[in-house]
């Protein structure tokens, strides 16, 4: 950290813009002032760094401060840039959190220092409790305004976010849900009886290795049509892509009667596909699946169980020969 220059006074007009310090009274201002200071740094020095305690509030008179975060594999990426006007690490301030970042200096800067190099938040709460106080009043109503503005953005912009929020689950190939919607939402939509039909498409390394992995992705394609067909016919349901070639339909409110027959019905669909037509000396490949369906809870009271389980069988049939049909249920607790 570059050194204090006691002979310099803060800039009372920017420091007072501060929204950590809109609670405090005229006379509380000459503490802080006087508890203030000023910092220069050049270009190149660092402010604080990831592991060390956030024991002082930064306002930037002048130049700018690259915030950044190391990643486990490629180097560090910058999280936000701030310049004059700006407030640094408010909220990790008021908490006296420990900063999970690097300040660096990109360009020459002054800065406003609150309180004053050798002092904490912990020496002003014993001097000047009423101070602290006001600072953590003002650190509350920081807080709930920047809360509101988030909603109004939100609340203004809510088919952007609804969109944002489809895609950040939607799988870019398939259009399929990522099974990270089934870890992050589902539980959130689940409404008995649930019908699970899991698949996994048979031969498909042949497939891949012979004709290549474009002759895969648009095998893959063209099943998630038959799966996407059936969510829709049977609504409300998802369809989903759990990893490469593994992929399923849930309905949501499924009568019981019909699982096993949508099941029939998402088997032969696949069947029905159009064989890939032969190419040289490859013969025509025709499609098949091996295929697992469940229901919660009437087949295992425990959803996560249930899902397991269901995907262990589809693994067990299909390296078993595939090309079936098999129903889940929990097996039988010994005696």
């Amino acid at each position: 950290m570059g050194e204090a220059l006691p002979q310099e006074i803060p800039d009372l007009s920017v420091i007072k813009k501060a929204d950590i310090f809109v609670s405090l009274l005229e006379e509380e201002w000459d503490y802080v002032i006087s508890h203030s200071d000023i910092l220069h740094l050049r270009q190149g020095e660092r402010l604080f760094a990831a592991g060390e305690r956030a024991d002082h509030f930064y306002q930037i008179l002048k130049g700018r401060v690259r915030v950044s975060k190391l990643l486990p594999d490629s180097g560090s990426e910058e999280i936000a840039l701030f310049s004059a006007g700006d407030a640094i690490g408010e909220f990790d301030f008021v908490r006296q959190a420990f900063y999970d970042a690097w300040a660096d200096v990109v360009e020459d800067a002054i800065l406003v220092i609150f309180p004053r190099p050798g002092l904490t938040l912990d020496d002003v709460n014993m001097e000047a409790p009423q101070v602290m106080s006001r600072i953590l009043l003002g650190s509350i109503t920081m807080m709930t305004s920047r809360i509101k503005e988030t909603q109004k953005i939100v609340l203004e912009n809510i088919g952007w976010v609804q969109e944002l929020h489809r895609r950040a689950y939607e799988d870019p190939g398939t259009g399929l849900l990522k099974q990270t919607f089934l870890i992050d939402e589902i539980h959130k939509f689940l409404e008995a009886p649930v019908a699970l039909f899991m698949l996994k498409p048979d031969r498909f390394k042949i497939l891949v290795d012979s004709r290549g992995h474009q002759a895969g992705d648009e095998a893959i394609i063209r099943i998630a049509r038959v799966l996407k067909n059936c969510a829709r016919r049977n609504a409300p349901g998802w369809a989903l892509r759990f990893k490469s070639n593994e992929l399923g339909v849930l309905l949501n409110k499924c009568n019981p009667e019909k699982v096993e027959e949508i099941a029939r019905g998402l088997h032969e669909g696949i069947a029905g596909l159009q064989p890939v037509p032969p190419e040289q000396d490859l013969p025509a490949f025709p499609f098949s699946a091996t295929c697992v369906f469940a229901l919660w809870p009437e087949d295992d009271p425990g959803w996560d169980s249930l899902f397991q389980g269901t995907y262990s069988l589809l693994l067990e049939t299909w390296r078993g020969g595939g090309n079936c049909l098999v129903h889940y249920r929990k097996p039988e607790e010994p005696e």
